[in-house]
């Protein structure tokens, strides 16, 4: 049965010719799991805000939603508040009170819903949902994880028939983004409840999707069930940017070109890779035996670029510590990626690291000066930059070009030069067509391109980037792996703290972890991902019984076409 019906939907911005969606059909079925993916700005979350008459944004709509057969427009207002479910990118953004409990208990109350229901209601949800043991906590005090569950059950209390979801995972850990969408798949199965969900990471989401819809400058260039996804953006366009964005298990079936049934998950990926690469781990035994003789310290020529010991950080007096005696070397041109859970104190470290938090015990060493002998602005002259986690906190002007140009208004940059440096940037980072436009009204991914694009201009050569892919589509982290790489190359040093394991895999020269406030087990990726369970990449988790230290699925690939194993 038919519960969201989109008919010829076209919707611009103000002050914009383009539209942002165009001629958009789509039909969503009761209990149906629906992905809907696509690069940054390509539409999504337009369409998702406007599926919700709530969230709708400003423009010039043309064509027709219905909702369980009644037109958008004419939906009641209770109806359309208490049955459409909605759930932001960033939880901060829909957190509204102060305390757990009565976060549960708000959209009820402004339902005019009874006490005792509501009482009953929030009891059974902060039961389903784990949310016992924090139930009395401050909402300030969680982490993203949690903050995230509870926009999540804040949603669920109100018992929805339509679950709409904006990249929930994009600011959670590896460990907490399974555990979500876990929990939506339960949802869905047990339920009945209709999700729809856009997402860039598909690695589980996409196995569990009855319906995936591509989206590709406003416009849906495929639909259907997963397994028939790859196949029609072959007959699309076969280097279409969204096959890099497909789960690890069918970029590999595609790029092998066997016949077989397509795998999507870990688990059908490895049986796939064994079944036509069985005495493959014979041929890898030299290359393994190799690859462990590996130290583990990674030796470099160059004098540390960032050093920090048994340094210790706490917000108030009062407070636990957050860094509790870290101490990390990170070398000149070197990419160092630090992964971990949320709330772990990874941005913390960042922070102490740029000077914005004083460390009250340690030494904290910037190109063999200790910070604190820095003066005035001195560090951040052409020397040390930050990338915050929230983009939107870099701009400060009316447009992207206005807020680079001001940066390079700053660094004193002759007005003759400016329009060339933006330029230069803009087509690295691929956001020329984004520059005379307002940051606040770009997508979570154009923003961070665009927040990227203007630290670079203070042209540091020390770079701090706190979780610089959320937000941006598989194409887009392309981009930004070969421009970290370029910029390494040239001898800037990067500290990268990520959730993104694949992007780290890929880009850094060492990971480590961080945990209970200090940094565990830094060594090069080969050895770092091939050792964990859950912090490594879905290839190497597909072909670590074949080939251990594969991370990618490129190096997958190589070794599978280089294989003298492969089954006749």
């Amino acid at each position: 049965m038919e519960i969201l019906h989109i008919e010829n939907l076209t919707f611009t911005y103000p002050k914009t010719k383009k539209p942002a969606i165009e001629n958009i059909d789509l039909s969503i079925n009761s209990g149906e799991f629906t992905v809907i993916c696509g690069q940054s700005g390509c539409g999504k979350t337009t369409l998702l805000k406007l599926m919700k008459k709530e969230l709708a944004p400003a423009g010039e709509k043309s064509g027709k939603i219905f909702y369980d057969g009644v037109l958008q427009e004419e939906l009641p207002d209770k109806k359309s508040a208490s049955e459409i479910g909605y759930v932001l990118q960033n939880p901060d953004s829909q957190i509204v009170t102060d305390k757990v409990w009565h976060e549960l208990a708000f959209g009820l109350e402004n339902l005019g819903i009874p006490t005792e229901v509501i009482r009953r209601r929030v009891g059974e949800m902060a039961s389903y949902f784990g949310i016992q043991d924090w139930f009395r906590k401050k909402t300030d005090e969680l982490s993203g994880g949690q903050k995230q569950l509870l926009n999540l059950a804040s949603v669920m209390v109100m018992q929805p028939r339509i679950l709409i979801l904006d990249e929930p995972t994009s600011r959670l850990d590896p460990i907490a983004a399974t555990d979500f969408i876990s929990t939506l798949q339960k949802l869905n199965r047990e339920l009945g409840l209709t999700v729809i969900i856009a997402e860039h990471r598909l690695e589980e989401v996409f196995p569990i999707a009855d319906k995936a819809v591509v989206m590709d400058s406003g416009r849906i260039i495929a639909s259907g069930a997963p397994r028939e996804i790859g196949d029609k953006l072959s007959e699309i366009n076969k280097e279409h940017p969204m096959f890099c964005g497909l789960p690890s298990a069918v970029r590999i079936y595609n790029a092998l070109g066997i016949e077989d049934s397509c795998p999507l998950t870990v688990r059908e990926g490895r049986a796939f890779l064994e079944k036509h690469f069985f005495n493959a781990a014979e041929s890898e035994k030299a290359e393994l035996t190799e690859i462990d003789k590996m130290t583990t310290e990674y030796e470099h020529s160059e004098t540390a670029a960032i050093e920090m010991k048994n340094v210790w950080f706490r917000y108030e007096k009062d407070l636990p510590d957050i860094l509790r005696g870290t101490s990390l070397k990170v070398y000149g041109g070197e990419i160092y990626c630090i992964l971990g859970g949320n709330g772990a104190g990874k941005t913390t470290a960042l922070n102490v690291i740029s000077g914005l938090d004083k460390a009250y015990r340690g030494k904290i060493i910037i190109n063999g000066k200790q910070i604190k002998d820095y003066k005035g602005n001195s560090l951040y002259r052409k020397l040390l930059a930050l990338l915050p986690q929230e983009p939107q906190t870099v701009f400060i002007k009316d447009s992207v070009r206005e807020d680079l140009a001001d940066m390079l208004e700053i660094l004193e940059i002759p007005k003759s030069e400016r329009e060339k440096k933006i330029d230069e940037i803009s087509k690295k980072l691929g956001i020329t067509e984004l520059l005379d436009k307002h940051p606040y009204d770009l997508s979570g991914g154009e923003q961070q391109k665009c927040a990227i694009a203007k630290i670079l201009m203070s042209e540091p050569r020390i770079l701090l980037l706190d979780e610089p892919t959320k937000g941006l589509d598989a194409f887009s982290k392309l981009t930004l792996r070969k421009l970290l790489r370029g910029l390494k190359q040239e001898g800037m040093t990067i500290i990268m703290v990520t959730h993104d394991v694949e992007f780290s895999g890929e880009t850094a020269d060492r990971c480590a972890l961080f945990f209970d406030g200090e940094i565990l087990s830094a060594d090069i990726p080969e050895r770092f991902f091939s050792e964990n369970n859950f912090y490594t990449t879905a290839a190497n988790r597909m072909a670590r019984g074949l080939w251990k230290y594969a991370l990618t699925c490129g190096q997958v690939v190589e070794k599978c076409q280089n294989s003298k194993g492969e089954a006749t």
